[in-house]
């Protein structure tokens, strides 16, 4: 029996999305996998989007500097929400990436906390949550 236990489990690193190809363009995917370029069709995928990105990394830079985003991953705990709560504030939630509330933040605890959420990526909160504050995700 192990003596490890995971305080807050680990949000996944990835989100999982849907694309549309046509024929030829997926064929040509298959193709590079078969040659070996590239391990499977994900991996190419991958690799594209990263090159892309790279291509255009200034311009993300810059947008994210101008909107006042936060980068990578932000989690907001029951505990963070209470003392915005204690000092009388609200939040505004810009993230790029990941932003995470809490499973054990209440419906009213965030619509008197978060003033409005605008996130490039994945929101990740409970239903219930998400529900409270439709009116201010962007």
């Amino acid at each position: 029996m192990s003596n490890i236990r995971e305080l807050r489990p680990k949000p996944p690193e990835t989100e999982k999305i849907t694309i549309n190809l046509g024929y030829v363009d997926l064929g040509q995917v298959d193709l590079m996998v078969q040659e070996g370029f590239y391990s499977n069709r994900t991996d190419f995928i991958r690799t594209a989007v990263r090159n892309q990105l790279e291509r255009h990394a200034d311009v993300v830079r810059q947008s994210t500097a101008r909107k006042s985003l936060d980068l990578g991953l932000r989690s907001y705990s029951r505990e963070d929400l209470e003392a915005v709560q204690r000092a009388g504030e609200t939040l505004h939630i810009n993230v790029l990436g990941l932003a995470s509330i809490s499973q054990d933040v209440t419906p009213e605890l965030a619509r008197a906390t978060i003033a409005s959420v605008s996130v490039l990526g994945a929101l990740h909160a409970s239903p219930a949550v998400k529900a409270a504050l439709a009116d201010r995700i962007r």
